[in-house]
């Protein structure tokens, strides 16, 4: 192939490039847009965590309400909630409720970034891509851009699944660089519903101790 042919096929690549980064950009907008102006959400999930030598499937309802207030109620139970200042988790059961300070959650790793409208996809994610995913809907995949401490550190690759049409999230997926791997798949998604702060408070079983916890892995 001549000089000519070769500056064609390189001038191609360039603007096929551009497009893509293009639309790439104007999905993480719409996304990062729907989020903004969203104020509480329900949905059920399903997450998946494969490493270590160990793979694992939990699901059950996700409650949220800004600013950073979450209700996580698994199938087998256990409870997760955040009321903005302190994170507590529980399983039935145990004699004690770990808590630990909120803002210890606030990492690349946590699905409240997102979905919770705290952050800018283009500025938060590097080498921002999109790729047709089944059932018509995209994925957005980057790398972490900015290191806020060790958690960030172990990120390899965020991908969020996204209907383009609406900007609605229905799936992530964090793969960190030891070859860990959590997923977590959202459906029966319902927005602006009540929710009120009590949801997002614990209140201890009697016999049931909270103790100050260690953030998480």
């Amino acid at each position: 192939m001549g000089v000519f042919w070769w500056g064609i096929v390189a001038s191609v690549m360039v603007v096929a490039t551009s497009v893509h980064a293009q639309e790439a950009q104007s999905l993480a907008a719409k996304v990062d847009d729907h989020y903004n102006h969203l104020h509480t959400l329900r949905a059920a999930y399903t997450e998946r965590y494969s490493g270590m030598g160990q793979t694992r499937t939990e699901s059950g309802t996700l409650l949220l309400k800004k600013p950073g207030r979450m209700r996580w109620e698994y199938a087998n139970g256990k409870l997760f909630v955040a009321d903005g200042k302190f994170a507590v988790s529980y399983m039935p059961g145990d004699a004690q409720a770990q808590r630990i300070p909120a803002k210890q959650l606030d990492d690349m790793r946590s699905p409240l970034r997102f979905l919770l409208g705290h952050t800018k996809l283009t500025k938060e994610l590097d080498n921002l891509k999109a790729t047709p995913a089944t059932n018509g809907e995209v994925t957005l995949s980057g790398t972490p851009r900015y290191v806020s401490g060790p958690a960030d550190q172990r990120i390899q690759t965020i991908t969020i699944t996204v209907l383009p049409a609406t900007g609605v999230i229905t799936g992530l997926r964090i793969e960190e660089i030891d070859g860990t791997v959590t997923e977590f798949s959202f459906h029966d998604m319902k927005e602006n519903v009540v929710a009120n702060d009590a949801d997002f408070r614990f209140t201890p079983p009697a016999g049931v101790a909270v103790v100050d916890g260690l953030p998480p892995a």
